[in-house]
């Protein structure tokens, strides 16, 4: 058994590095994949094994999805905030340094989650049977304070309007993973459209570790403080928990690419605790692996968190070494080409998982999103896209 599942978490960190590394190939994609084929194909696999691989490529996705954000300037949705700090170092030869810091954070909040497993099991649940009688109007609270966080406001509702409109077409279409699309359009090609338009040439980069400051502790703070609402909160990702963290511990451009690396895996850490605890799947992972064992014990939980911990210590020293790779060839590279055979790539997994309405909604959300990024905004604004269709949802409750 023991065997099996350092097997199970090596497939799954190299599983999290593929998705991590290729936009459009995310967890959740792959997630759903496994339910799917869970009961033919891989019924002989103990739906442990399964549910240990799952784990360990989610966190290792964590920890490796800032490559391309930060390199190519192609986020998924919960490393948007890591395109501006992360490209002016990238821009200043310093995109190692970006990297490396996101990792030091979600290394962090590695030893956190741990640390936190404890009084959680004695504190969630009690706290989420309060909260879940007000959630909608948490989450238009929550809405209210990310608008309020924004230097242009009436942008910010604009933005959070446009997408939230968007998203609930979307989501209440027929389209096959609808999210997909969507996200993809938002995130993704819109900012590689506006690099492509832009022709950015990238400077050598310095492979260099940054010195880690006194105020280390200050991000690692808010991420703690920040992260178990959107693992509690319906429609809030690591963005907007990154944006609440910072506002309670302010940072500067480097701290916040800590911040967001630490809020980035504990979510996604704390999304498996807040499954036992409470049965609410927050994450495509946690969602996979409620389909695969359902309601599962306290061994399990603790096997998890076991396998979350491995993976990460694993997954750190992955991300160094392939940081180190693509800094030292980046600016060897046409950035342009390489921008448009992603955007290529994107649009051919959205045509074969979501066909041509798939595309047209990736062709709308992409203009809409570039239209949101022309204003100004933060990007994670553009996250109406689920907050809103969430509230309206609760609302009609």
């Amino acid at each position: 058994m023991l065997l099996e599942i350092f097997i199970a978490v090596f497939l799954g960190v190299v599983a999290g590095t593929i998705t991590g590394l290729i936009p459009g190939i995310h967890i959740n994609l792959v997630g759903a994949t496994l339910i799917a084929l869970s009961a033919s194909i891989l019924s002989p696999i103990s739906p442990l094994y399964l549910a240990v691989f799952i784990v360990a490529m989610a966190i290792c996705h964590t920890f490796v999805d800032f490559i391309p954000s930060i390199f190519l300037g192609c986020p998924d949705t919960d490393t948007e905030l890591s395109v501006l700090p992360g490209h002016e170092l990238l821009k200043k030869g310093q995109g190692y340094q970006a990297i490396i810091l996101t990792a030091y954070g979600s290394l962090a909040a590695i030893f956190l989650l741990i640390l936190i497993s404890i009084p959680s099991y004695f504190a969630v649940e009690k706290i989420y049977d309060f909260l879940k009688n007000f959630m909608a109007y948490l989450l238009i609270g929550i809405l209210a304070l990310l608008i309020l966080l924004e230097k242009q406001k009436l942008k910010a509702i604009l933005v959070f309007a446009l997408t939230g409109i968007l998203g609930f077409l979307v989501l209440n279409s027929e389209i096959k993973e609808p999210l997909l699309p969507l996200l993809t359009g938002l995130f993704g090609a819109s900012m590689l459209l506006i690099s492509i338009k832009s022709k950015i040439t990238i400077p050598r980069q310095k492979i260099s570790r940054p010195k880690l400051k006194k105020n280390f502790l200050s991000p690692i703070f808010g991420a703690l403080v920040a992260s178990p609402l959107a693992s509690l909160l319906p429609g809030l990702g690591s963005g907007q928990a990154a944006i609440i963290g910072n506002s309670i511990s302010k940072t500067d451009r480097k701290g916040f690419l800590i911040l967001l690396g630490a809020t980035n895996t504990l979510v996604m850490g704390f999304s498996f605790i807040s499954l036992y605890l409470v049965s609410k799947t927050r994450t495509g992972a946690s969602v996979a692996i409620n389909n695969i064992l359902g309601n599962f014990s306290l061994q399990i939980l603790i096997l998890i968190l076991i396998i979350c911990f491995i993976s990460g210590i694993i997954s750190f020293f992955l991300t160094d070494f392939l940081a180190k790779f693509f800094s030292k060839r980046i600016s060897n590279i046409n950035y342009t080409r390489i921008s448009i055979i992603t955007l290529i790539i994107l649009v051919l997994i959205v045509f074969i998982i979501s066909k041509f309405t798939g595309l047209l909604v990736l062709v709308i959300s992409t203009f809409t999103g570039m239209y949101c990024i022309s204003l100004g905004t933060r990007r994670t604004a553009m996250m109406g896209c689920l907050l809103i269709p969430t509230i309206i949802f609760y609302l009609a409750l």
